[in-house]
């Protein structure tokens, strides 16, 4: 199991006339985690982009637990459980402190320029099996 986590805080723009934190807004926060999981497996999204491989979402979803509002300090911790294959399923989980406010997965596939599946590059299929072979 691989996980990374990176903390933000809610800025007034991502809230709503309700004072929370506009549901459409923790994709973006999902992406960061994201991200920043690439760069812990030293295979950095930017990298991989270079190299011809793109991570497209194809599926997400979420779950609103509690809401976040304006200057809250959140984590965003994701997860990837097992080492992927054609597709890379990540779940990430929002919290503010140890309050669970928010749940949820995306689906992203490996794919080339012209949106056609591919294998991951070498050097991430080599970062995934060193990572899970601990």
């Amino acid at each position: 199991m691989l996980q990374a986590s990176v903390e933000t805080r809610v800025r007034f723009a991502e809230t709503d006339a309700m004072g929370v934190t506009y549901h459409g807004n923790y994709l973006p926060w999902f992406e960061m985690a994201r991200v920043a999981l690439l760069d812990q497996l030293g295979t950095p999204y930017r990298e991989l982009e270079k190299q011809g491989c793109l991570l497209p979402v194809l599926e997400t979803g979420l779950t609103y637990h509690r809401p976040s509002h304006f200057d809250d300090r959140i984590r965003i911790t994701v997860t990837l459980a097992e080492k992927p294959k054609a597709r890379l399923r990540l779940t990430y989980k929002v919290e503010r402190g140890e309050e669970l406010l928010v749940e949820g997965f995306t689906v992203h596939a490996f794919v080339n320029r012209e949106f056609k599946a591919i294998r991951p590059p070498e050097n991430i299929d080599a970062a995934m099996r060193k990572a899970f072979s601990a």
